[in-house]
């Protein structure tokens, strides 16, 4: 019934900020990792689990990757750190083609790129302290230098005075921020999250994504995160690529792609996220006018606060607010209005024209009485 309408050799980068250094705003500079025509297939499967993806990720953004279930979400995340082997395509990480790596070089790869994990793998047996400093113990760190590592990073991610507790003894988000700590302990520039926050409550979700904001802005570290929480994406994202069946079906800042979707695909994983059209209106919703009393229900799109007095005295008629609401968006705001026009002066062409001068994106929802 609806129908939309579009209206507008190893790896040299620059050393990271220090983790007690201070705090600041990291701008997305020229892209950090690269994909170039990337392909996986896996043994015994017809269909590939990604298939030309071309993609590029900024230094020192956060960026989003979403997908339904199997659209190859975590396949791409994996490529990063050579986890997956592509069947075809190159991944470049600071314009170097880590396809050749040697195990050395895929170790020295490793530890620039922290990773963090949905069920934290923390190993149960050892304190907060040792699950942190186990991996400098395994690079052969002096004991020195892991203390004064592992004493900063308990102190950013706000575990001080829990680093002689097992993780039996902590909360999902502590152990989270555990598993956070570790992931730094390299001084890494990229980080990855294999969908970090999909076991927690949403107070703890909340605040384990305004530390990952903090690191991302104090360390200039680039975060690339998947997950099948729509509002993760939305409150810390900067960019956002949509996957399915192994494609890139749309990419873009995260305040474009979810304030106007343009795939079908997307449209789906962000309808909890949208301005629903009320039950008892959808119940009397028809497609095309039924008397001459009958009023169309659009539903607009705004860039902005939308100045209401004047949208509803250019359409004509008797406009009437069925439902809507603004929210802000990586410092876009965003308003989604679902309104009734009747008795409009003009044709329904017209009426679309007029409402486009207002709206990114509008749609006719239907006809009612």
């Amino acid at each position: 019934m609806s129908q939309a309408i579009a209206l507008r050799a190893p790896i040299v980068p620059p050393s990271p900020a220090r983790a007690d250094g201070p705090a600041t705003h990291v701008h997305a500079s020229p892209a950090q990792i690269h994909f170039l025509g990337l392909g996986k297939t896996y043994p015994g499967q017809a269909q590939p689990a990604l298939h030309g993806i071309d993609l590029s990720i900024r230094r020192g953004e956060i960026f989003g990757i979403i997908g339904r279930s199997g659209a190859g979400k975590s396949s791409l995340l994996r490529t990063i750190n050579r986890l997956e082997q592509p069947s075809h395509g190159r991944v470049l990480i600071d314009q170097v083609d880590i396809a050749p790596f040697d195990e050395d070089q895929l170790v020295a790869l490793r530890r620039r790129i922290g990773m963090i994990f949905q069920h934290f793998n923390l190993m149960s047996a050892k304190t907060v302290w040792q699950n942190v400093e186990l991996p400098l113990k395994v690079a052969g760190v002096a004991k020195a230098e892991r203390q004064r590592k592992v004493r900063q990073l308990l102190a950013l991610v706000g575990l001080e005075e829990k680093h002689h507790v097992y993780p039996a003894q902590l909360s999902g988000g502590q152990k989270q921020r555990v598993g956070i700590a570790r992931a730094l302990v390299h001084d890494p520039q990229i980080l990855l999250c294999d969908e970090a926050t999909s076991a927690l409550d949403p107070e703890t979700t909340a605040s384990i994504l305004e530390l990952l904001r903090d690191i991302n802005r104090r360390l200039g570290l680039t975060v690339v995160l998947i997950t099948h929480e729509m509002a993760v994406i939305r409150d810390i994202c900067h960019r956002v690529v949509v996957l399915e069946q192994g494609e890139v079906v749309e990419q873009g800042d995260v305040w474009r792609v979810f304030g106007t979707p343009r795939h079908a695909v997307t449209r789906t994983l962000l309808a909890p996220l949208q301005t629903q059209v009320p039950e008892a209106l959808q119940a009397t919703l028809r497609a095309s006018p039924i008397s001459r009393n009958s009023a169309v229900v659009l539903k607009l799109t705004v860039l902005g606060e939308p100045a209401l007095s004047e949208l509803f005295a250019d359409l004509g008629g008797r406009v009437r607010l069925l439902q809507g609401g603004v929210q802000t968006i990586g410092g876009h705001a965003l308003g989604q209005l679902i309104l009734s026009v009747q008795d409009a002066p003009h044709d329904t062409a017209q009426l679309l024209e007029r409402a486009g001068r207002w709206a990114e994106q509008v749609e006719v929802l239907g006809h009612v009485v």
